[in-house]
């Protein structure tokens, strides 16, 4: 883990500002540090050895607590800037990884972890407070205060000046091995938590059908385990922190022990000066403090390192290949010709050790298959679980490239394969959208109105224009019923509506877009007759307004409003070479 990685500058530009000030700082404290050893030394040996009054030292005092009140005022500042830094920090690492994850979309962590993709934006990023309030600040001190004070003992006294030189580089090197040793246990307590953070997801997502089958109490001991081993995990992490704060402390006593030992005997025999022996006893430890504190606080940012670390492994995950193209306004063709998709097997090597590279194997998602979906009409994907059918909507998105195949866009004149297009600015203006998402509430108020949510979609949207995509959707009188209307306010995830009433105003959300294209998947699913026919309804007003519609379906009444049925099979497993 390396002490400052040059990614943190790369991806939190507030990082940048916050180094340069922390430098000047240092340099600052580094100078008060041998002003504050001279003048201490000045005042004990006027006192001791030349019987010197208060009017005498008055002075020196004086200019001392001057010094104290500077460094003082310093600690204060760079605590401040990291506050500030810290919080820009996190701010622009948050809107990175959450741009990017929506980037790759479903074939990213979002889609494949999204727990611990969640656990990580969050929890992982606030654990970068401690780094920038108490470790970086300590690090950069530990590099400058140390040379400043090696700078100053070499022109009053070599011998102590060797000593210091040589001691200095153990406590770094025992840092490295004790922090090796770290690694390994924050490495641990993060999987915990994430697996504890994953397990608690999919617990309260399956609550339901658990309760309903009598298995609900029976997740909760599965969880108590978990955080049961999350707790001594973060024990052990802490056990660690108090006994390398205690090899460090003892390696900067007996280190300094070693510069006193040789200027007390040198003292003693008359060889070196009372007042430049005073100074260099007073100057020696600052040598050792930021590097003992560096020592301690790494325990304080190892997690913070440690989550930004795998921060950066999502955002520097590359991106969907695409073009530059851009498809004119107006109703879209989309024309699929033998698209397949596979992904690598991660449980083999692609290559073999022995030499030349194996044949990699490859993972079908996705048999082939041949559409084309025209403007007002429905077309619906049908097939058995696994057969690839959100693989499909994936590649209709250009989250992810087909193996072989084309999918060419058209809107009048203008045609392109997908391939070749911005795939961002298709997303962005094409529109589709999934009315099984769920309602996030991200950058609105922490209990949006359904107003809002519905607006996600297009946030120019009218009164007017919400109520008539509410009526598409079958919601508009359920909603005209609650005393706030539209301004009614509803809790995380859409808390306060039923899943139909939810799934539902997804689609109103959907509606309002009046968008070319619609890609979506099982908006049926887990509603009731009279909802269900609501959705039906909306999908069957979107297609005869010129939409094109494309929809993953399994129950019968989606299926009939369909204008043709696509069947996709079940992949075959097959090699290709590398």
């Amino acid at each position: 883990m390396r002490p400052l990685d040059p990614r943190l500058l790369r991806y939190a530009r507030s990082t940048r500002g916050f180094l340069v000030a922390s430098i000047v700082i240092g340099v600052l404290v580094a100078l008060l540090v041998i002003a504050q050893a001279r003048l201490l030394s000045s005042v004990v040996v006027q006192v001791t050895s030349q019987a010197a009054t208060w009017a005498d030292v008055s002075s020196l005092v004086v200019a001392l607590a001057a010094i104290f009140a500077a460094r003082a005022l310093l600690a204060w500042a760079v605590e401040a800037a990291a506050v500030r830094a810290s919080a820009g920090a996190k701010q622009q690492l948050r809107e990175a990884a959450i741009d990017h994850v929506l980037e790759l979309g479903p074939a990213g962590p979002g889609g494949t972890d999204p727990a611990g993709t969640a656990t990580l934006i969050t929890r992982g990023v606030d654990a970068l407070d401690g780094y920038y309030a108490r470790y970086l600040p300590q690090l950069v001190l530990a590099v400058i205060v140390p040379v400043a004070v090696l700078l100053t003992v070499l022109g009053q006294d070599i011998l102590s000046t060797v000593i210091i030189a040589v001691t200095l580089p153990l406590i770094p090197v025992f840092m490295a091995l004790i922090g090796m040793y770290t690694k390994s246990r924050v490495d641990k307590q993060w999987t915990t938590l994430q697996a504890l953070s994953g397990h608690f997801l999919d617990l309260v997502s399956g609550l339901p059908t658990l309760k309903a089958f009598g298995r609900a109490k029976s997740q909760a001991q599965a969880i108590r385990s978990i955080g049961d081993r999350y707790r001594s995990t973060t024990m052990g992490v802490l056990r660690v922190s108090f006994l390398s704060s205690l090899v460090l402390e003892l390696l900067a006593t007996l280190s300094v022990a070693l510069v006193a030992v040789s200027v007390g005997l040198r003292l003693a025999e008359g060889q070196m000066q009372y007042s430049v022996a005073l100074f260099v006893l007073v100057l020696a430890p600052e040598a050792y403090l930021p590097l003992r504190l560096v020592g301690q606080h790494f325990h304080a940012a190892a997690e913070g390192l440690g989550a930004a670390d795998r921060l950066f492994t999502i955002l520097e995950s590359p991106l969907p290949a695409g073009g530059s193209a851009v498809l004119a306004a107006g109703q879209v063709t989309l024309r699929v010709d033998a698209v397949t998709y596979a992904y690598p097997d991660r449980s083999e090597p692609a290559d073999s050790p022995a030499g030349p590279a194996e044949p990699q194997r490859l993972e079908p998602a996705l048999a082939p298959v041949t559409f084309t979906a025209r403007p007002g009409t429905v077309t619906a994907i049908v097939g058995t679980s696994g057969g690839g059918k959100s693989t499909l909507l994936s590649a209709l998105l250009g989250f992810v490239e087909p193996t072989s195949g084309t999918i060419v866009a058209s809107s009048g004149a203008d045609t392109a394969d997908l391939r070749t297009m911005d795939c961002a600015a298709w997303r962005t203006l094409r529109q589709p959208r999934d009315p099984r998402a769920r309602l996030v509430d991200a950058g609105l108020e922490a209990e949006p109105t359904i107003a809002d949510v519905v607006r996600l979609g297009r946030p120019d949207a009218s009164d007017e224009q919400v109520w008539a995509a509410l009526a598409s959707a079958g919601l508009k009188d359920e909603i005209a019923a609650r005393p706030d209307g539209l301004h009614a306010r509803l809790g995380a995830d859409g808390s306060g509506l039923s899943v139909g009433q939810a799934q539902r105003l997804a689609m109103a959300r959907a509606i309002v877009t009046q968008a070319d294209v619609y890609l979506l998947d099982e908006p049926t699913a887990a509603l009731d007759v009279r909802s269900e026919q609501a959705v039906v309804d909306a999908v069957r007003a979107l297609s005869a307004a010129g939409a094109t519609v494309i929809v993953v379906a399994h129950r019968p009444a989606l299926i009939e409003v369909a204008h043709q049925v696509v069947r996709v099979e079940r992949p075959v497993h097959e090699e290709v070479g590398a």
